[in-house]
């Protein structure tokens, strides 16, 4: 029984010097208005400032996505917005097997991506970095593709379980 394991998180560098520029403009005003001989402004609304925006830029670095393909089935989950892992049983799946992609052209980005709002015929996909990834076909003709950075033992691990996939 082989098992696949995968936990990725939304680390790139360009994210994190792009989230760095983009406060540096709401917190150079908030500072220069706190600082202003006849401001308004409290201690506590400007603590409560600057805390709400870096709390709201640390919040994408809690974002999780973790596969786990076994002899079940392939498991997925997107913390925080699914809490527990999502299993899709080989018996619903029509096919499985790792692509290269265009996140941006085919999907809008990364992240949770797609469905009914971006080219509904791709279905959906559920990514944080790169453009390799699980795609699976359901029988009921739905389709999800499943980002990963380990592409050699993904296709190991689906090589393995083919047989359990009832076309």
């Amino acid at each position: 029984m082989k098992v696949f394991k995968e936990e990725q998180r939304f680390s790139q560098t360009w994210l994190i010097v792009l989230l760095a520029v983009s406060i540096m403009i709401p917190i150079a005003i908030i500072v220069q208005e706190y600082l202003k001989e006849n401001t308004k402004m409290t201690t506590n609304e400007f603590v409560l400032s600057l805390a709400g925006i870096l709390v709201t830029v640390l919040f994408i670095f809690l974002f999780k996505l973790t596969t786990r393909i076994d002899e079940k089935g392939i498991h997925y989950q997107f913390f925080p917005f699914h809490f527990s892992l999502k299993k899709i049983t080989w018996s619903e799946i029509n096919t499985a097997e790792v692509r290269s992609y265009d996140p941006i052209g085919e999907y809008g980005g990364w992240g949770i991506k797609g469905g009914s709002l971006w080219k509904k015929s791709k279905g959906k996909a559920i990514n944080v970095s790169g453009d390799i990834g699980i795609q699976i076909v359901l029988k009921n003709n739905k389709k999800l593709l499943i980002g990963t950075q380990k592409e050699t033992e993904v296709k190991r691990v689906l090589a393995t379980y083919q047989n359990k996939i009832s076309n």
